[in-house]
């Protein structure tokens, strides 16, 4: 399936640069660029508007003006200076790039750190961002994720609610910043993936409907009305959000895409979005591996499939939600809300370990219906696991971090785990040093919205009891976006922590990572007795096991042989774990 012939935003050429805008349900645009003019567009086929305009050049600010006199931007504008209702900027793509070549990273070898851009650094911008790279590369991270950077309204927040999809945030820097950012890391050796919304776009400076059919008659997200994948006019809806996949990958060379809440993207049509996007990205960057990764609360397997190679179809890995969970429950006894569903025994952390979802299939009470698919024939790298990121400390009432409030003994114990099993490991940005720095939810939309964010802020917090929503920080103010900056300097207090997560990082690099080539032929199986937690996993010639007491007292059991230990946590014995003890072992058939 080919994608529109027309390219979405301007295309730069030696002389003259041409501008083209789907208006379908206008039969007249014009195009203005400040301090020269103004042109009536030449209106297509299929409803494209389009105008080749010698003299413009990179720099030079545009708007397209609508028969009832809106302005409105580019929808695939590279840059928003003032910010979503502004005018865009017309962006030169080339970049002289110090890291050549850039070949990627195998998947197996991926340790990531999720980071807000804003919060990250005092300064909030990509720039800032580069400062501290070698922190990362020391600490043995192999990739970072970027939250969500498609323009947002306002000076700060998630960006979950962008309007813009093809323009870095402006509060971030410029896309050429974005680019240095990628490019130094890279040249540490660091991949590069980026957080993206194709499930609705944002309440505030989204102007499509004004002149497009961009949202489906039928389909409904819990954010408003879902996107149209599969109605008249699709085609264009389609191949817009392909083409941005496809453009942050090529012309920023991200490593790949980590795709928010799927479970939301409707399309009755075949092949769904989400299958023809896979395709065309990984057919579009064929030179490099290319990771796409989902969140998908339906836990649905089948998104994960392998070939008879074992390689990913179509998604690389999911957020495995559930792994979270029930470690989140072993070192901090909370089980209100979704968390009682996974409270009980030990067997739940280990079927999260060894299979993947802890629901697969069965009927889930939070929910009231099932929930997932089997997911014991997919390999552990199919599944992306973690103790902390920014859904799970921002969804919060008041965005606290385990950290803050939970023994230390127990958060070690559980980083033990997933830094060492062979999911793939996704740190959260300041959790190698224990930061007790809050992530709350934050934004900064136009005024008449903000009781708006505010009641429904609270009305999500409800569904979480353990939490009383009159104490919840308002996501509005400053204030709540200032106490989620990074506090860096719990670096250096806390260095004894970091050396921690340091040395765990190395011994998975060493042992963990060279067997994790072999885990397409992976089987595993697990054991509890409601404190003991056992775990093994066969691949290909290595036998890696796992033995944990999670619990605030000693565990009689047999330790394995010494000589095979390569993790020791905690107080153990030959014939007894320790409370909080962890220990890895690895041997070879």
């Amino acid at each position: 399936m080919q994608l529109s012939n027309i390219a979405h935003g301007p295309e730069i050429r030696d002389e003259a640069v041409a501008f083209c805008l789907w208006a379908p349900l206008h039969q007249r645009v014009t195009l203005k660029i400040e301090k020269r003019g103004q042109w009536q567009m030449k209106r297509l086929a299929d409803g494209w508007h389009r105008v080749e305009i010698p003299g413009a050049r990179p720099g030079d600010l545009y708007t397209f003006i609508l028969p009832n006199g809106l302005e409105v931007p580019d929808p695939a504008s590279r840059f928003q200076p003032n910010d979503v209702h502004g005018p865009s900027e017309i962006i030169d793509p080339t970049f002289a790039w110090r890291t050549e070549p850039w070949n990627g990273r195998p998947w197996e070898e991926m340790v990531i750190y999720e980071m807000h851009l804003g919060a990250f650094t005092e300064a909030g911008t990509f720039l800032a961002a580069i400062e501290k790279l070698e922190h990362l590369r020391r600490l043995g991270i192999t990739a970072i994720q970027l939250m969500p950077l498609s323009d947002f309204p306002g000076r700060y927040g998630w960006g979950y609610d962008g309007v813009l999809s093809y323009a870095p945030d402006s509060s971030y820097g410029r896309p050429e910043d974005l680019r240095s950012l990628v490019d130094a890391a890279h040249g540490c050796g660091i991949s590069v993936f980026l957080d993206v919304v194709y499930n609705h776009f944002g309440p505030d400076g989204n102007y499509l409907p004004h002149y497009a059919p961009i949202f489906s008659d039928t389909h409904k997200t819990p954010w408003g009305r879902g996107l149209n994948f599969d109605g008249a006019g699709s085609r264009f809806v389609r191949d817009f959000i392909i083409e941005n996949a496809i453009y942050w990958i090529r012309e920023f060379r991200m490593d790949g895409l980590r795709l928010d809440a799927v479970h939301a993207i409707r399309d009755d049509s075949h092949p769904h979005i989400l299958c023809e996007l896979a395709e065309r990205v990984r057919e579009a960057v064929s030179e490099r591996p290319i990771h796409l990764i989902a969140e998908n609360e339906d836990n649905n397997a089948d998104l994960l499939a392998r070939d008879a190679q074992g390689r990913a179809r179509q998604f690389t890995a999911q957020w495995n939600d559930d792994i979270h969970h029930v470690l989140h429950i072993a070192a901090t006894g909370e089980t209100f809300g979704y968390y009682r569903d996974y409270a009980g025994d030990g067997a739940k952390i280990g079927r999260a370990l060894a299979e993947g979802f802890v629901f697969q299939g069965e009927h889930m009470p939070y929910r009231g219906k099932t929930r997932g698919r089997p997911s014991t024939g997919l390999p552990p790298t199919a599944f992306v696991s973690f103790i902390q990121n920014h859904d799970q400390i921002g969804n919060r009432a008041m965005g606290d971090r385990m950290n803050a409030s939970h023994p230390i003994e127990a958060i070690k114990a559980i980083a033990a785990i997933y830094l060492l099993a062979p999911q793939i490991p996704m740190l959260f940005m300041g959790e190698e040093w224990g930061s007790t720095d809050p992530f709350p939810f934050f934004c900064d939309l136009a005024d008449e919205l903000n009781e708006t964010i505010r009641a429904g802020r609270k009305e999500e917090l409800s569904r979480l009891p353990g939490f009383d929503v009159n104490d919840a920080l308002d996501p509005i103010c400053e204030s709540t976006f200032r106490q989620a900056k990074l506090q860096w300097r719990g670096a250096i207090h806390n260095e004894p922590f970091v050396e921690y997560y340091r040395l765990l990082l190395s011994l998975r690099r060493k042992w963990i990572v060279p067997c994790l080539a072999d885990a397409r032929g992976h089987s595993a199986k697990y054991d509890s007795d409601g404190r003991l937690v056992c775990v093994t996993w066969k691949m290909g010639r290595s036998i890696l096991h796992l033995m944990a007491n999670l619990s605030g007292e000693a565990v009689d059991t047999t330790v394995p042989n010494r000589k095979d230990i390569i993790l020791s946590q905690g107080d153990i014995a030959p014939d007894r774990l320790g409370p909080w003890a962890v220990l890895w072992s690895l041997a070879q058939e």
